[in-house]
């Protein structure tokens, strides 16, 4: 499945306390909770964005899960694309491995940037200011890993984000002190919004209230 996530930002992260992972995003095209964020506990978190292809999610988990890092299974993933200078790509393992790529063929404002327990990276930006912030903000955040995943989208879109503006956004966290059995996972969308997210700190909040 493809689908046109150009215009996107996101980040990737772990907690190194409790070894959460998740995926914060915002782009300018709807419902981009279903095909760029991926994640899996005690595995990593992948963003594929860009020209879209989930199958760098769902491969690269699959990868993951066999013990490859996250460098070595992107570089397999992408010695298979034809098309890979149109995809955007950023994960992160359990252990804080890193890897990503931002293909030629994306569209200026492009790039990533490689943090210590995060990767930030986006195309079609106000700027490389929106990439800088996101991950600033996330390092020195405190609280869950979603609450500082959240602050990082806020400061994303604080600092420009999309330059042709916002439609949606998501929010994924797995594994983790902060989730109990029978909530393995914390996965929230906005898939149309003016404001999505600001609407998904709305969302977000309501949940925390409900689930605390």
């Amino acid at each position: 499945m493809r689908r046109n996530s150009l215009g996107t930002f996101s980040l990737v992260a772990r907690c190194s306390r409790t070894y959460a992972l998740g995926v914060c995003v915002s782009t300018a095209v709807p419902a981009v909770g279903s095909v760029v964020p991926h994640a899996e506990a005690r595995i990593g978190a992948i963003a594929t964005q860009g020209y879209t292809n989930i199958h760098y999610g769902i491969e690269g988990l699959k990868l993951l899960r066999m013990g490859f890092s996250p460098r070595t299974a992107l570089k397999a993933m992408l010695s298979k694309d034809p098309e890979k200078e149109k995809r955007q790509i950023a994960i992160i393992n359990s252990a804080g491995e890193k890897a990503a790529f931002t293909g030629r063929e994306n569209t200026e404002w492009k790039g990533h940037i490689i943090r210590e327990n995060c990767v930030a990276a986006g195309n079609t930006l106000a700027s490389g200011k929106v990439l800088e912030a996101m991950g600033e903000t996330f390092e020195t955040s405190k609280g869950s890993l979603a609450e500082r995943l959240m602050r990082a989208l806020e400061a994303g879109g604080a600092a420009g984000g999309d330059k042709r503006g916002k439609v949606s956004a998501a929010l994924l966290v797995v594994g983790g002190e902060e989730f109990v059995q029978t909530r393995p996972f914390l996965s929230l969308r906005v898939d149309l919004h003016d404001e999505p997210v600001r609407e998904l700190r709305r969302i977000f909040e309501a949940y925390r209230k409900w689930t605390g």
